[in-house]
């Protein structure tokens, strides 16, 4: 049996506390928390024994990090701006990397990262959860179906995708729609309203948007963004408001030209959540409500929770529904389309243990990671230009 990866995670708020810690300690033959980066606990033992009651080493210096042999795996959580600094440095002193999104503030600093991981031959991998998400899994099963099957939508057309708690009706027109959008009318008083790299809606909520679109529709061939601070408040130069139309053309794989608009908005009011309408040439699914994953990760008692029957697992009165033309091209059927696959987080800790100690494939290429952060430096320079650019071919 093969000795866990000794794992250090820096940043013991809602990042380390909900997403990463649970799994390190749930996956007990995989990884071992062998210590956290937390410069001033407020109680004795820190927020991990807080939290799960378990001691852990806790370091208040990222350097004595580093310069620990036995840690094999940094897991950075940290604020934005700090993730391509702490990533450098855990590479540079052979370590294997986890970073959450965004993994740096611009294009270049992603494919150094991306350089020095591969001279060195160790595992750079980006924290895209949301690939995981149990209606993510059944739209792509969905998508996956032979046009032959009765509930085949068929070519896609129009594909609108929301991930909100509150959210604003969107134009039936647009083609594909993202939207993760919140109501908030003042500044959150933390690091996010401050205009540092890699802070604002766009590298925060776009990088989730952008990253779900890669892995569903690839590189676009053209973008257009519109990005704003549109409450007013606070620096102007950290939006929370954005629209970003990813535009592909027709191809041999892909019958219609998409456009994909993702949004995102502070000031956005509506209580129920749609989660996704997608009008396809033989029929349109419509799902409401969002991954149960996160808040069931925030109430859990125990990390074991994931394990669970019910962990991942959406209500039935969340499932989606199918909507199907019949052949007369007039009649129409209508079923229920199930979230039957859990919401499961765990694989991408799962992977990434296979990746350290077996060398298998990351599940998300560090390669769009990358792209997610063109693609936003694309929808600020598209903005501030007041244009459509075109999307360059991959370096």
């Amino acid at each position: 049996m093969e000795k866990p990866i000794a794992t250090c995670v820096l940043g013991i708020g809602l990042s380390g506390l909900t997403f990463h810690v649970p799994f390190v300690l749930a996956l007990k033959d995989l990884f071992s928390l062998h210590s956290v980066l937390e410069r001033n606990p407020t109680q004795e033992g820190g927020n991990v024994k807080r939290r799960f009651g378990t001691t852990v080493k806790i370091y208040r210096s990222f350097d004595a990090i580093i310069a620990d042999s036995e840690i094999e795996l940094i897991i950075v959580g940290t604020p934005s701006d700090t993730h391509y600094d702490f990533a450098k440095a855990a590479l540079l002193a052979g370590k294997h990397v986890l970073v959450e999104k965004p993994v740096t503030p611009n294009t270049n600093q992603a494919r150094e990262l991306y350089d020095i991981a591969k001279s060195r031959k160790l595992v750079l991998y980006a924290y895209q959860n949301r690939r995981w998400d149990a209606d993510f899994l059944a739209l792509k099963k969905l998508l996956s179906l032979p046009e032959t099957s009765p509930q085949s939508i068929g070519s896609v057309l129009e594909f609108e995708s929301q991930l909100a708690i509150q959210t604003l009706n969107t134009q039936a027109c647009i083609d594909v729609i993202h939207s993760y959008d919140r109501y908030r009318t003042q500044l959150k008083g933390n690091w996010k309203d401050e205009a540092r790299p890699a802070t604002g809606l766009t590298y925060d909520l776009g990088s989730h948007l952008i990253d779900q679109c890669l892995s569903l529709l690839g590189r676009p061939d053209k973008i257009t963004g519109f990005v704003q601070n549109i409450r007013g408040i606070g620096s102007p130069d950290v939006n929370d408001w954005f629209t970003i139309h990813l535009h592909y053309s027709k191809s041999p794989s892909r019958p219609y030209p998409v456009t994909a608009i993702l949004r995102a908005s502070i000031l956005s009011a509506r209580s129920s959540q749609l989660r996704y309408v997608v009008r396809g040439s033989r029929g349109t699914y419509i799902k409401y409500g969002v991954d149960v994953q996160e808040d069931q990760l925030k109430a859990m008692p125990t990390p074991e929770t994931i394990f669970e029957a019910g962990f991942g697992k959406e209500p039935e009165s969340l499932w989606g529904t199918v909507e199907n033309v019949h052949n007369d091209g007039v009649t129409f059927s209508k079923a229920i389309w199930p979230s039957d696959a859990a919401g499961c987080y765990v694989e991408l800790f799962k992977n990434l243990a296979a990746a350290i100690r077996k060398g298998a494939e990351l599940s998300v290429p560090w390669k769009d990671a990358q792209t997610v952060i063109e693609l936003i430096e694309l929808a600020h320079q598209s903005s501030e230009e007041g244009r459509t650019l075109t999307v360059p071919p991959v370096m």
